[in-house]
């Protein structure tokens, strides 16, 4: 028999929302105590309800919910503030990860360094500049997080480290191996590129494309063959 559990003003925010019946709304949590959660909003959609205008995307919460199945009932949910509204392409780089979550994180699986990770990324979209290092660094830590993401600063084979100014290649399912020998449509990444990527260390330009076409290839291994709407978005726009 599933137990059932009560949880007060957990650190959250809303990943999804769709209608459910008249009034309510089935919502996914992304929360720091005990990952990803879903929620069901009772009577979330009239318009005296405590929870209308509060299940925002992007925006800090404290959530509170009860129950024990796979459906939570959420009791409460208060806005924490100081996070601005994304817009624009800001928007669509939020959605991006939040259906890397959705996709890739299963339920009540607590992971506070990603959950910190996320909440950092929101921020640096709603104050503008440069997104692609956060982004990077989002992808990097969800895929170490859920076990998905080989050593970085060694070679695949022995566990030798990188050499800075040496060439390696990087295979999803193993790491790094050392370029002499390797196919020719492998892409080439100097030695000092994934220690750097492994830091997330962006100063250098090339890091910083280099490190996107890694991402790239790590999570489209992981999503096996599932699309995102945001990546369909941006490749139609193409955006870099």
């Amino acid at each position: 028999m599933t137990q059932k559990q009560r949880v007060a003003n957990a650190a959250a925010y809303v990943l999804h929302a769709l209608p459910y019946r008249e009034t309510s709304l089935i919502v996914e949590l992304f929360t720091r105590s005990h990952g990803r959660i879903g929620a069901v909003a009772k009577g979330a959609k009239r318009p005296r309800s405590a929870l209308r205008g509060v299940l925002m995307e992007f925006q800090p919460l404290a959530a509170s919910w009860s129950g024990g199945g796979e459906l939570k009932t959420l009791t409460h949910a208060e806005w924490k503030g100081g996070q601005p509204m994304l817009a624009a392409r800001a928007l669509l780089l939020g959605y991006y990860l939040n259906e890397l979550l959705l996709n890739l994180l299963p339920r009540e699986d607590a992971h506070v360094e990603l959950f910190d990770a996320y909440a950092r990324s929101i921020a640096e979209l709603g104050a503008g500049g440069a997104a692609a290092p956060g982004l990077r660094r989002f992808e990097r830590i969800l895929l170490a997080e859920l076990g998905y993401l080989p050593l970085l600063t060694e070679t695949a084979e022995g566990g030798v480290a990188l050499d800075p100014a040496g060439e390696y290649v990087f295979v999803p399912d193993r790491g790094a191996l050392p370029a002499a020998g390797q196919s020719a449509h492998l892409v080439r990444y100097r030695g000092a590129v994934l220690n750097a990527i492994a830091a997330d260390d962006y100063s250098d330009p090339a890091v910083l494309q280099q490190g996107r076409q890694l991402m790239r290839t790590l999570i489209d291994q992981v999503l096996d063959g599932r699309m995102l709407n945001s990546r369909r978005i941006f490749f139609e726009m193409q955006e870099p």
